[in-house]
């Protein structure tokens, strides 16, 4: 029996010829990441186990961005554990204030994750950067200090969905929409510890904005991890981004998969997951007028250069609705700036939006915009479950940047059409 495109890779880290769905393996991983909530406690529990730091100083990654800038004396103390050991044992690759992001934006931008890697970190939707062609999953922080420490970890070998993609995005509909309509279909356990292959002729369609938002929500789907092929957009991506060595891996034709979903990509429509779970879809059109509170456009699922740019154009001449909250949140310093220089930082600013600092943010109940009782928000993040944003009777309405620009610009949850655009 044939492999899977994410099974290949597991193989090649184990040293094995072939694996099978079920069975425990040691891989080499390529990559360790973690941030300033799950690394500290990582460090606490690498102290426990090996006292002589972490097996490769390029392939440890921390990246500071939950809680900062910090916005209390906790999360100051988080980032000070965390920049005093990248700083003792010389870890190369330690992002801060200054030169931070949002690490599943921010890795794949600086060139730290390329096809064919193994790469594991210390938050769920590190699964991101399958969008590569890596196979790349979550971990705990306690997995998180053995791969630090020893460059290995043990992984059960998942078994896989293939999702075969058809046709083309129709106008303000994006990978965002596609993977809530997935989500929608399968459920938030549909996937669980299967990886979600992606395939077909219509994945050239796709952006390689769009394939990272599709990815990064594998996990809200229950997957082990999302993954597309390597194709043109790809390669031109990683040659732009990195110069590291890459493989390329493609699923046998005779992998085994637990089923088949095929999508025609012409047909989707703008998505809306209601309140409490991110499988609780919705197209636009379907429902009453929903009023809205606040819109947040950002996070590691759509805070990159195209997102930004989506909403700018939407805002551009227009005006929030008053009674609204618009915060934008680019995901990286380099996007932070790349949109100020194009001018989608003016546009937003003067339609009445708020523009942050890259970080996470409000998207965990963080800050930046948390919500007070009853309140409503639409939010390109990746969850909505109860009291994620704020206070236990909110809600959370997922959704693509060019839904929360225009529900933002209207006051309820619309789609750009409802704009005449």
């Amino acid at each position: 029996m044939g492999m899977t495109m994410s099974q290949k890779i597991l193989a090649k880290h184990a040293g094995l010829e072939e694996v099978q769905a079920g069975q425990l393996i040691l891989a080499k991983v390529d990559l360790v990441h973690g941030n300033d909530i799950t690394t500290p406690v990582a460090i606490r529990e690498l102290d426990k186990i090996h006292g002589e730091g972490v097996f490769d100083k390029e392939k440890v990654v921390f990246v500071m961005d939950h809680f900062v800038p910090n916005k209390d004396i906790t999360s100051a103390k988080c980032t000070q554990i965390c920049r005093n050991f990248a700083k003792e044992h010389g870890l190369k690759h330690y992002y801060d204030v200054g030169n931070m992001g949002i690490e599943h934006a921010l890795i794949p931008e600086q060139g730290l994750i390329t096809a064919g890697e193994l790469s594991i970190g210390a938050d769920s939707h590190t699964c991101t950067y399958g969008a590569l062609g890596a196979f790349s999953t979550g971990v705990g922080s306690t997995d998180m200090a053995a791969a630090m420490a020893t460059g290995e970890l043990w992984f059960k070998v998942p078994t896989a969905i293939k999702v075969v993609l058809k046709g083309k995005l129709q106008k303000h509909v994006s990978g965002k929409d596609l993977i809530l309509h997935l989500i929608g279909m399968i459920g938030v356990d549909g996937a669980l510890y299967e990886s979600i292959e992606f395939t077909g002729e219509g994945v050239a369609s796709l952006s390689m904005d769009d394939r990272f938002a599709i990815c990064n929500m594998a996990i809200e789907a229950g997957g082990k991890n999302g993954i597309f092929p390597v194709d043109e957009k790809t390669l031109e991506y990683i040659k732009a981004h990195s110069n590291k060595e890459y493989h390329i891996y493609e699923a046998d034709e005779d992998a085994e998969y637990d089923r088949v979903i095929e999508i025609d990509l012409s047909t989707l429509k703008s998505t809306v997951a209601f309140p409490h779970l991110p499988e609780n879809t919705h197209e636009i059109g379907s429902f009453e007028k929903i009023s809205i509170d606040q819109a947040v456009i950002g996070s590691c699922t759509n805070g990159r250069l195209s997102d930004i740019k989506v909403a700018a154009e939407i805002a551009r001449g227009r005006k929030i609705a008053e009674n609204v909250r618009c915060i934008v949140i680019p995901a990286t310093q380099k996007i932070y700036l790349e949109a100020m220089e194009k001018g989608y930082i003016k546009d937003l600013i003067e339609a009445g939006a708020v523009v942050s600092t890259p970080t996470c943010g409000p998207c965990l109940g963080g800050y930046m915009g948390i919500l007070a009782p009853n309140e409503r928000c639409i939010s390109t993040t990746n969850r909505n479950f109860v009291g994620r944003m704020g206070d236990a009777s909110s809600e959370i309405y997922l959704a693509s940047p060019e839904v929360a620009m225009a529900s933002a610009v209207l006051g309820y949850i619309a789609s750009p059409t409802d704009l005449g655009l």
